[in-house]
């Protein structure tokens, strides 16, 4: 049984289709998702379908993100006002929801209640779409919103000077007390990378699907990934969120 990890998705379900077929994905597999199902390309409701259905055949965990919470947010209350969403893909989720109908929001209403914050397995690997900011751990952040909205700890990892051990006063905390983080939410294109980067212990999955980049999925244990076409190829006469 492989443990397979994917990055953000952002309304991207052709390329999560070449993914699960790419990794040759069973039932055998747990698969752990990082959040940003949504905002994007067009198929956001349908991104959220497909997971909702996956989950009856396979061993799913499903991490929340920002984008994902967004979502929920205009779901439930109807917040038009949200500008920087929907200049951030949001536009796009909008305008796909036009065409679902009450229920279906309903189960995906439900769907994004039941994302969790992080998740942490048995060999201390984190798993967690952003990050977390306090030094004791993700079971001491007082506040919800750094697992899905924090860039310090990537940001820490990647300007960390390596001469720096991690026995070394010096050393990040954060980066000492799981053995691997994985993370999304900053895409490694930003750096000039469209496979998955690992820095210290962290290893982000976020390829950029969002943008020109691939989806990514990872086997955890063995590092082996496999990637999408860039999404702008698979929606040609889209913009996603370039």
């Amino acid at each position: 049984m492989r443990t397979l990890v994917i990055g953000d998705i952002h309304g991207g379900l052709r390329a999560l289709h070449q993914i699960m077929e790419r990794a040759k994905v069973t039932a055998d597999d747990t698969l752990i998702f990082l959040g940003d199902y949504v905002d994007g390309w067009s198929q956001s409701p349908q991104v959220l379908d497909y997971l909702i259905e996956l989950n009856t055949t396979h061993n799913c965990v499903f991490i929340r993100g920002n984008h994902d919470e967004l979502l929920l947010h205009w779901l439930k209350d109807g917040q038009e006002d949200n500008e920087l969403w929907y200049k951030h893909g949001g536009e796009a989720t909008v305008l796909a929801y036009e065409k679902v109908d009450a229920t279906t929001k309903n189960l995906h209403i439900e769907f994004l209640h039941s994302l969790q914050n992080y998740y942490l397995d048995d060999k201390k690997r984190l798993f967690v779409h952003a990050g977390f900011t306090n030094m004791n751990g993700v079971q001491y952040e007082y506040y919800p919103e750094p697992f899905y909205w924090d860039r310090t700890l990537w940001e820490t990892a990647l300007s960390l000077d390596r001469s720096i051990k991690p026995n070394d006063l010096l050393y990040p905390k954060r980066l000492i007390l799981y053995d691997e983080i994985y993370i999304g939410h900053t895409p490694v294109t930003r750096i000039g990378r469209t496979e998955p980067v690992q820095m210290a212990c962290v290893w982000n999955i976020d390829t950029g699907a969002a943008f020109k980049g691939p989806l990514t999925i990872l086997n955890v244990d063995t590092k082996e990934f496999w990637q999408s076409e860039p999404l702008h190829t698979l929606y040609f006469d889209e913009k996603g969120r370039n």
